[in-house]
């Protein structure tokens, strides 16, 4: 009898342990998360991606910010394996950096954490003042592609979209589908009627797989839970440049050279056809095989051929060109090509096509 009480005490610990682990799979994506900029009383929003991981249902107690200046919003209770987020509202009233922290209490946690939002509060922060020639309903937008050229491995560039709410209502406008090379911040993210913000897209390229062009598509939501489709579609398109010393130890010292027939190929006049070719010969004036590691097509709209990868020195290969007539019309960017040598003065070449 005391064997049995023995192995029931001990199943009841494990089984309480198990338990109690199980309840501890709480995951944020990230406790700090950076605002960037915004105006003077132009309160902005800090975003805290979690999911309850645990076996039973998730209870958040409370969730205290550190002042009167914060607002918080977040649920009472989460079901089993569901994401859920929490938000921290600052109201700008005081100019300058700040970072504002709040204390999240579950019974997902043995312990309190700690979320924290950062950012900076200006006085300088207007509307800007050009163009939006891009319309995705009430919203518009400067523009409605990205690209970042030329990038090399470990760089981090940014680029920026500017927005304007063109109706009477306020919205949280934000960028979706963003795969994980890809990080966004607008500010502010509560967009007033006839305001303007600024879209601030940035680059992690070393979470880029290949080298050379890597396309994707993200789309322009005027709220959370907006529908996506073509018509809030932004193509965002990245050069990664080859690690050229590598290629170099490859050559030991002896370098291909790349001439061109031309890099500007006329497809303005189709004479009523619904195709049109061209072929521009590539020709290796070096001194070791010349390698084309990678020929893409930034568009639709376009075939290519390329006669051989590898050439030898004093050796040549013909790049044959076709255009179709009634894709190349509705493209919304330049069609180009992309090839990434082995060449160190020509890494990374463009063949443009001129359209009308």
């Amino acid at each position: 009898m005391k064997k049995i009480t023995v192995i029931l005490f001990s199943f009841l610990l494990t089984f309480s342990s198990v338990q109690e682990a199980c309840a501890q799979r709480l995951t944020v994506k990230t406790t700090t998360v950076d605002v960037g900029g915004t105006g003077y009383e132009q309160p902005v929003t800090a975003t805290f991606e979690l999911r309850n991981k645990g076996f039973r249902r998730l209870i958040i107690e409370s969730v205290k910010p550190d002042c009167g200046c914060t607002k918080v919003e977040y649920p009472k209770e989460v079901g089993v394996g569901d994401k859920f987020t929490i938000k921290m509202t600052y109201d700008a009233r005081q100019l300058g950096h700040f970072q504002k922290m709040c204390q999240v209490k579950s019974n997902g946690t043995k312990k309190p954490f700690y979320l924290t939002m950062t950012g900076v509060v200006k006085t300088d922060l207007r509307d800007y003042s050009g163009d939006y020639p891009v319309a995705m309903g009430d919203l518009l937008l400067d523009a409605d592609d990205i690209e970042f050229d030329d990038v090399n491995k470990g760089d981090v560039p940014v680029k920026e979209i500017h927005i304007f709410n063109n109706s009477k209502k306020a919205m949280r406008p934000n960028l979706m589908h963003l795969p994980p090379y890809l990080s966004a911040i607008v500010s502010p993210d509560h967009l007033l009627p006839y305001r303007s913000a600024t879209i601030t897209v940035k680059l992690l390229s070393d979470k880029l797989r290949d080298y050379g062009l890597t396309k994707t598509t993200i789309y322009m939501a005027q709220n959370p839970g907006d529908k996506v489709s073509q018509d809030n579609a932004i193509d965002v398109a990245t050069v990664l440049l080859p690690d050229m010393k590598k290629f170099e130890k490859e050559n030991k010292g002896v370098a291909p050279k790349l001439e061109m027939s031309e890099t500007d190929v006329d497809f303005t006049d189709f004479g009523g056809k619904a195709k049109k070719s061209a072929t521009v010969t590539l020709t290796n004036n070096g001194q070791s095989v010349l390698k084309i590691s990678s020929l893409q097509l930034f568009t639709s709209g376009l075939k290519v051929t390329l006669s051989k990868r590898e050439i030898a020195p004093g050796q040549s290969a013909n790049l044959k060109i076709t255009g179709i007539a009634a894709d190349l019309q509705k493209l919304r960017t330049r069609p180009r090509i992309l090839m990434i040598t082995n060449d160190p003065d020509h890494a990374k070449v463009v063949v443009n096509i001129k359209l009308k």
